[in-house]
């Protein structure tokens, strides 16, 4: 396992190193410039380009940048927060959209755990329907949508909850969006749980266990259960970095001053260290979180354990 682990690490260093360069060039090939003040000249633009290294080769700002990187130096904005140290407003952003994230990922797993549990279960029932038509309708509809009807029925005609965000109690403020962004994994999670748990009732062994007088609360949280979960943990990783990256638009609706509304007003104002840093976190958190989702396999399944540490 140990083995396995440290060659997904070298992988994944390598894979962001990629993505780094690959980021570096799509700025480099961006039309327009970061400097759009129609006050300056070109030879004022010459100058701000000189000033911030912009001049140079895409290759010497590439190795320049990691270099930096490594220090925790990820450059200052151009546009958005002049000479800002773009380091401190990722940091100041990214607890927040990883909170609602993962307070929005909780939801959806909880409620899209019960959701396919008891559709296994009542199998052809109008339970079954019910749940499945929940789900449907979880998948087909957008979180904006979701969040606007949240929004105005539950934030402004019975005020349950703020609308906008408030850094005087943030955790409150966030359920709303959460929950408007927990809508589709909880429907992609409902779904998986159902056709795996179904499955696995269905087969040989689980049949044995019930011909042994164990009871059904207990076959199930033993056994189903964790057959259930291998395949729902290989969506769930994917599924919270969706939420963290298709997260902007809900910031907007709510007032969230999360990292994903920052990268979108780096892309509109084209300040490139913004967008590479905001796109280079997001590509991190996405590796980092596969990573998990396999250490988690050899966890729930010794077997699959067992083969990576024979290869």
């Amino acid at each position: 396992m140990k083995k396995y682990i440290s060659k997904r690490i070298l992988v994944s260093i390598a894979t962001l190193l990629f993505i780094l360069l690959v980021l570096f060039i799509l700025m480099d090939l961006m039309p327009g410039s970061p400097f759009n003040d129609e006050k300056l000249s070109e030879a004022q633009i010459a100058v701000l380009y000189t000033k911030y290294g912009l001049d140079k080769p895409v290759a010497v700002r590439f190795f320049l940048y990691i270099k930096n990187m490594l220090s925790g130096d990820l450059g200052v904005s151009y546009s958005i927060n002049k000479n800002f140290a773009i380091s401190q407003m990722v940091k100041e952003r990214l607890g927040i959209s990883i909170l609602v994230g993962a307070m929005a990922m909780g939801f959806g797993t909880v409620f899209g755990l019960i959701l396919g549990i008891v559709s296994a279960l009542k199998h052809n029932s109008w339970i079954d329907n019910f749940c499945s038509a929940i789900s449907v309708i979880g998948v087909s509809v957008p979180s904006y949508v979701c969040a606007m009807l949240l929004a105005y029925f539950i934030a402004f005609k019975f005020k349950l909850f703020p609308i906008l965000y408030n850094k005087s109690m943030p955790i409150f403020s966030l359920i709303l969006p959460a929950l408007a962004l927990s809508v589709s994994p909880m429907a992609n999670i409902a779904r998986f749980t159902r056709s795996e748990m179904i499955d696995v009732l269905s087969s040989d062994y689980i049949s044995l266990v019930q011909s042994m007088g164990i009871k059904d609360y207990k076959m199930i949280i033993t056994h189903a259960m964790r057959n259930t979960l291998i395949p729902v943990i290989t969506v769930m990783g994917p599924i919270l970095i969706n939420l963290l990256t298709g997260s902007s638009v809900i910031e907007k609706i709510f007032g969230i001053p999360g990292i994903g509304s920052l990268m979108i007003n780096g892309i509109q104002q084209n300040d490139y260290n913004v967008t590479i840093a905001c796109a280079f976190v997001y590509s991190v958190m996405y590796i980092i979180m596969m990573l998990i989702v396999d250490i988690l396999y050899g966890v729930i399944d010794p077997r699959i354990r067992i083969s990576k540490e024979e290869n």
